[in-house]
């Protein structure tokens, strides 16, 4: 049997539940997972459902039946094989935490991804890439070249087929443009000390403060620099007995982990962009299974 996803976003009606469970079992499907939301203050409805399909229907067919449904209840909607891996294009500057964490959990299959290139504006970790037989991109930022820069980042967006692009620590603001060509596109992941803590070192901030909880947020980017919708955050407890450097340290654990987590939730389909907010929902029963164990 194969194994399908369907997520939906249309404003919310009676009768839309009943209806996608109606048309599924109509055509020899089974639901095997299902998450719904009904958001009262935007007139919003959410679902997405894991079906598989014990007649041996297609994606294709399966694709084309829905089509009224979909137009009835004006959805925004898709249709997936649940087996097909989306195309990650990672960017990366000078710290590697994010990308090597990465790196790890796709080798695993931790993370059901295809990464189809690196890119940087440093050769830093040209060798770590190269070595894991992804391609290397090396793009060079400056002032002047910002805008050929990023042209040259959409050819490699393009020419790789990427679908979704993951800023693992990359220190260079994206211009507007690319943000909205982009937008629901790229994820990026911070510090959670912003907006207190801005600058180059948050975390002495932080310390000189006695900050007694640090942090992660991972959020989809928008043309507001770190105000994006967010995904996924996380926290760890800090103590008056901790040093700044055990701050970044610590910091860059939760880092990674938030990362993981929302490119796991956006490429499983679980994320859905709901104004300034998104709805995130569960991943369904073995959504987290590793293919190998190391």
């Amino acid at each position: 049997m194969t194994d399908y996803v369907l997520t939906v976003n249309c404003p919310t009606t009676r009768g839309i539940v009943a209806t996608i469970a109606n048309y599924l079992a109509d055509n020899g499907c089974n639901i095997t997972d299902s998450s719904q939301f009904d958001d009262l203050a935007t007139g919003q409805f959410f679902m997405r459902v894991s079906f598989n399909s014990e007649t041996g229907s297609d994606l294709a067919t399966l694709q084309k039946g829905f089509e009224p449904v979909a137009a009835e209840f004006k959805m925004d909607w898709g249709m997936r094989d649940a087996t097909d891996k989306m195309k990650v294009l990672l960017m990366v500057s000078n710290f590697g935490h994010c990308l090597n964490d990465l790196l790890y959990r796709w080798r695993i299959g931790a993370l059901p991804i295809e990464i189809v290139g690196v890119v940087s504006n440093h050769m830093t970790y040209q060798k770590v890439v190269v070595n894991n037989d992804i391609p290397f991109h090396h793009i060079k930022v400056t002032k002047a070249n910002k805008p050929e820069a990023e042209a040259r980042l959409m050819e490699v967006v393009e020419e790789s087929g990427a679908e979704l692009v993951v800023l693992a620590r990359y220190m260079q603001i994206l211009s507007d443009q690319l943000c909205q060509k982009m937008s629901g596109k790229i994820i990026n992941i911070h510090h959670s000390f912003l907006p207190s803590f801005k600058g180059a070192n948050p975390y002495k901030q932080a310390y000189e403060r006695g900050v007694k909880l640090i942090g992660a947020t991972s959020h989809y980017v928008t043309a507001d620099l770190d105000e994006g919708p967010i995904i996924e955050q996380e926290t760890v407890r800090i103590t008056h007995a901790q040093s700044p450097e055990d701050y970044v340290s610590l910091g860059r654990d939760v880092e990674a982990l938030v990362l993981a987590r929302a490119i796991h939730a956006h490429v499983q389909h679980r994320t859905f962009i709901n104004g300034n907010k998104t709805v995130v929902f569960p991943a369904s029963p073995g959504g987290y299974t590793s293919e190998r164990m190391g």
